[in-house]
């Protein structure tokens, strides 16, 4: 897992080429005012999803992993929001399995793992590899916010 913002100056050269070119596309394009959807940007290899959603408690959220793509995601508007993240260790029981379809296994939540928060403003980005399992759209405060969120899907081949 690695974080940053599009905002600070940053060396993007220590990143695989592919993400910096996920995190490049965030700062060369106005995503806020991107339609939603999802968009194939290099055939299967990197895939652009925007997203309008409203934050959520972290208790009605299921944490994720993915297993071909990595999730550059960024916060193009609205927030805050926080992004729960630990180590796939193994340990943790299926809820939902959507591999073949969306590349995507839902977790049912695990009170044995060490959640980290990230806390996401507008700018920031997070990307999660196949070992880094994640709960995103967790609200940050007392009421939900709505956010403009973008994925950005990374084939795992191309780093």
């Amino acid at each position: 897992m690695l974080t940053g913002n599009v905002f600070a100056n940053e060396d993007l050269s220590v990143y695989p080429k592919a993400i910096q070119r996920a995190i490049r596309y965030y700062c060369e394009h106005d995503l806020a005012a991107h339609a939603p959807g999802r968009f194939a940007l290099d055939g299967d290899r990197l895939i652009l999803q925007v997203i309008d959603q409203d934050t959520a408690p972290r208790a009605t959220l299921r944490p994720e992993v993915h297993r071909k793509y990595v999730d550059v995601q960024f916060l193009a508007a609205g927030g805050p929001e926080r992004i729960g993240w630990y180590p796939d260790m193994g340990d943790s029981e299926v809820d939902e399995e959507l591999l073949a379809s969306r590349d995507i296994i839902f977790y049912k939540n695990n009170p044995q793992a060490r959640e980290s928060v990230i806390e996401m403003q507008p700018g920031s980005y997070a990307a999660f590899f196949p070992g880094d399992v994640h709960i995103p759209g967790i609200q940050a405060g007392d009421a939900p916010a709505r956010i403009r969120k973008i994925v950005m899907k990374v084939a795992v081949d191309t780093l």
